[in-house]
């Protein structure tokens, strides 16, 4: 029995929250949506001891509600970046589960936006750096430092090509290299899995930024190439 007592929202409010799981459950109203979202996550990627105490009731929503998926999504995505709540959100382990299945079936029937279940579903898969770094394909940029020297190297994938470069504070790219795209034969792990989750969704884009960012990158400054997935996680997720 969650005592809400003990869970504050984003506005430090206890009592508020149950009252907007109890009219979302009974008839979707759109505004009890909207503040419960404000309360639960704000634009910072931050959760609060309300938003995990909200996870199973949002989880039980989820299978008929777009709007349930994309909260609760958005509240695992913000786990690794909340502090102090480490045990409420382990106690929402089988509803993490739970919510990858029905993310999954999501993407298996190709909506619109796909984007955003598929980053919720890399966190509900505790690949929480990957669900935080994920940009729209068209035209995105990643940044990393070089493994070898003292320069931030930013990536460029999207309409504007295919690229390193070291971007000036007056966001022009100068000194680019091409990108060495992995081949699909020389993925595996979380790579591989986000490659043929792409490819099985029809996602041609993703696919082809997974690759890159799976591939090796030189440095314009030194000229060292490395493999930018290795970077960047060992700067995002030491742990792995």
């Amino acid at each position: 029995m969650t005592d809400w007592e003990l869970m504050y929202d984003s506005r430090g409010d206890c009592a508020r929250v149950p009252e907007l799981l109890d009219r979302v459950e009974r008839d979707h109203d759109p505004a009890a949506w909207e503040e419960l979202e404000r309360r639960l996550t704000v634009g910072a990627p931050l959760a609060f001891p309300a938003s995990f105490a909200a996870l199973p009731r949002l989880v039980r929503l989820a299978g008929s509600s777009r709007r349930a998926r994309r909260l609760a999504g958005r509240i695992v995505r913000y786990a690794a970046a909340t502090d102090g709540c480490d045990e409420l959100f382990e106690e929402c382990t089988a509803c993490v589960i739970e919510l990858g299945r029905l993310l999954d079936e999501e993407l298996r029937a190709r909506p619109d936006h796909h984007l955003d279940p598929f980053r919720d579903l890399l966190a509900a898969r505790q690949e929480y750096h990957w669900a935080a770094v994920l940009q729209d394909c068209a035209d995105a940029a990643y940044g990393v430092g070089c493994p070898h020297c003292p320069v931030e190297v930013t990536m460029v994938i999207g309409t504007r090509g295919h690229y390193s470069t070291i971007r000036t504070e007056q966001l022009d790219d100068v000194e680019r290299r091409t990108l060495r795209p992995a081949s699909p034969e020389q993925l595996s792990g979380t790579g591989r899995w986000m490659y043929e989750v792409a490819v099985r969704d029809g996602r041609d884009a993703l696919a082809d930024t997974i690759v890159h960012l799976f591939g090796r990158v030189e440095c314009p400054r030194c000229a060292s190439v490395f493999t930018f997935a290795d970077a960047y996680t060992a700067a995002n997720n030491p742990r792995a």
